[in-house]
């Protein structure tokens, strides 16, 4: 049996998406499974030997009319027996066109039923506390009705010389290691999703406050200075706690840190994804025109907490469409104190040990 799943996305779906592969591959061991994705999101899915391929959509697919049409025909080429389209749009429908697998599986959206042979309500409200991103996700698999106990959870696989990587890049920066260590996912992928750095330092100065912590910050090298402007404005206390310049080279040697840490706290994204993915506590800060219900994820009050403005503020939400929110995200976020959460950080750093 051959099997692709494909996934166009960022991050954070490609390994949400790639709890498929994984019950796929208890469902048929001994299948093809191949796995669609952008290439940059690659590094999310090494050692996970429930993939047989890892098929790159490039910029050229995404760029060239011609591009797309030779990779859809490359995938013809396989005779999928099974496609799971956890993408459902537009580049992905030219793809399930012209692969020609045998049973083609996607959400029911109009307008686009036609292409698949299995149209799975794309449901609006989650049922339990996975969330509606793993839900979705999972809904995807009811149709081939697998004789299996399903597995919600992403996860992520690090080697033993990432580990050790990372465990000798703290030794390096001299981390103390009579600590917990917490991550802070500092900025969003973009400034939409990024909780204002002003407010982002006094989120940082609660956890070093109430907590006896070393603290790292998740930034790339172009960020630099936006993560300088948070550690100048946490108070002279907490920039003792935080290990400024211990960053990874890559994706990989930041899921090792990751990996070494005890938690993780801030924005959401694929930081925190991952981390989840490594059974990390998390408690996530939503942008404002973001869905919690969508990425919160397991969800339980005590390993994951999440905050949103809505939860505060719910009359700001009122009548508003999602591109009304994107619109206006940058002022509504504005609106979100950091004040209005500090109770709810202290509750998490409490109910994890970190006291």
């Amino acid at each position: 049996m051959k099997i692709l799943v494909i996934q166009q996305k960022m991050i954070g779906d490609v390994l949400v998406s790639s709890i498929i592969c994984n019950n796929l591959r208890i469902a048929y061991p001994n299948a093809q499974i191949d796995y669609l994705v952008y290439s940059l999101t690659t590094p999310v899915l090494e050692g996970n030997l429930n993939i047989n391929n890892i098929i790159l959509f490039e910029e050229k697919h995404r760029n060239s009319k011609k591009e797309l049409l030779k990779l859809g025909l490359q995938l013809r080429k396989e005779n999928y027996d099974i496609l799971i389209d956890a993408y459902s749009k537009l580049e992905s429908w030219v793809l399930v066109l012209l692969s020609n697998a045998k049973r083609k599986i996607s959400y029911k959206k109009p307008g686009r039923t036609f292409l698949y042979t299995d149209n799975v309500p794309f449901e609006p409200f989650p049922k339990t506390n996975l969330g509606l991103a793993i839900e979705r996700r999972l809904s995807l698999l009811e149709p081939l009705d697998l004789k299996i106990e399903i597995n919600p959870i992403p996860k992520l696989f690090v080697s033993e010389k990432e580990n050790q990587d990372a465990i000798a890049l703290f030794e390096k920066h001299q981390v103390k290691k009579d600590r917990k260590t917490i991550m802070i996912s500092l900025l969003g992928s973009e400034k939409l999703k990024t909780y204002p750095l002003d407010f982002m330092s006094k989120v940082v100065d609660y956890v070093a406050d109430n907590a006896d912590v070393n603290i790292l910050f998740n930034y790339f090298p172009k960020q630099l200075e936006e993560a300088k402007t948070v550690f100048n404005a946490c108070k002279p206390s907490t920039q003792n706690k935080i290990y400024f310049d211990l960053l990874g080279g890559d994706l990989r040697s930041f899921i090792g840190l990751v990996n070494q840490c005890d938690a993780i706290i801030g924005n959401d994204g694929g930081a925190i994804n991952m981390a989840k993915a490594l059974d990390k506590p998390s408690f996530i800060i939503f942008s404002p025109w973001i869905e919690k219900k969508i990425w919160a994820t397991f969800e339980d009050g005590i390993h994951h907490l999440s905050v949103h403005l809505k939860d505060y503020r719910p009359a700001l939400f009122e009548n508003k469409t999602e591109k009304m929110l994107k619109k206006e995200s940058l002022s509504l976020y504005e609106k979100f104190l950091p004040d209005f959460f500090e109770d709810s950080i202290k509750l998490f750093l409490k109910q994890n040990g970190f006291n």
